[in-house]
């Protein structure tokens, strides 16, 4: 073994100052490592995260895409329903249909007499018509298919008489309505999907003039309750 007493004091420095180099370049190799490591976690993660945002992207593109060509297919239902109907069940002074929404107001004097819940033989034989053709605007189309998801038969009253008592005459007359139509009487070839969808509500004097009596006020109402699209499925915050 050499002995290191015998060393003069260079050879001693220079053996530190290569003990101290080798320390630091392990030291720099570790770090050189752990950086490159680190930096190829990061840029997976952020290659991940940015096939899962394109993703979301393109999803929201598809939706954008089919909530436009729904757009377009509702504003054109109203006059689909308007084409559908006229010529076919009388004039405006015993329906109507809303050019907006689509919504199809029948006077309660072909449906009902004064105070009445009871369909009256006319009334009945204006459902046989009406409702088989109404259905099948509904069914006509997918989107409208999908994209409705309850009509609504509202009855509507006058504001003559008690608030409670044309409400409860007000729902007896949807609900009437709507009996018949499931009866045995009514048949058209989508009955049982119409079925699934409809819904009897009573609205009472809620829309009718407060001041006075009017006729027209009183009715019942055909409307579409839709389905609501919204974006929170695509959870683009992650949270």
């Amino acid at each position: 073994m050499r002995d290191l007493s015998n060393l003069d004091e260079t050879e001693i420095e220079e053996a530190e100052d290569s003990s101290v180099l080798l320390s630091i370049g392990d030291l720099m190799s570790g770090l050189l490592m752990f950086f490159a490591l680190l930096f190829i976690t990061v840029q997976i993660q952020l290659n991940e995260k940015v096939a899962e945002l394109n993703e979301k992207l393109a999803r929201i593109e598809k939706l954008e895409r089919e909530l436009v060509t729904y757009r377009k297919a509702f504003e054109a239902l109203p006059q689909i329903i308007v084409k559908t109907l006229e010529g076919k069940l009388g004039g405006k002074d015993i329906f109507t249909v809303d050019p907006e929404t689509g919504d199809v107001s029948i006077r309660d004097r072909i449906l009902f007499d004064e105070n009445s819940a009871a369909l009256k033989p006319a009334g009945k034989k204006f459902l046989q018509s009406f409702i088989p053709l109404y259905s099948r605007v509904i069914f006509s189309d997918k989107k409208f298919e999908d994209q409705i998801a309850k009509v609504v038969i509202e009855g509507h009253t006058s504001s003559k008489g008690t608030e409670q008592e044309n409400l409860n005459l007000s729902l007896r007359r949807a609900e009437s309505v709507m009996n018949y139509i499931l009866s045995n009487e009514v048949n058209f070839p989508t009955k049982a999907k119409f079925k699934a969808k409809i819904l009897a509500a009573g609205r009472g004097e809620i829309e009718a003039k407060q001041n006075r009596d009017e006729p027209s006020d009183r009715k019942v109402v055909f409307r579409f309750q839709f389905r609501r699209e919204t974006l929170k499925n695509l959870n683009l915050d992650n949270r």
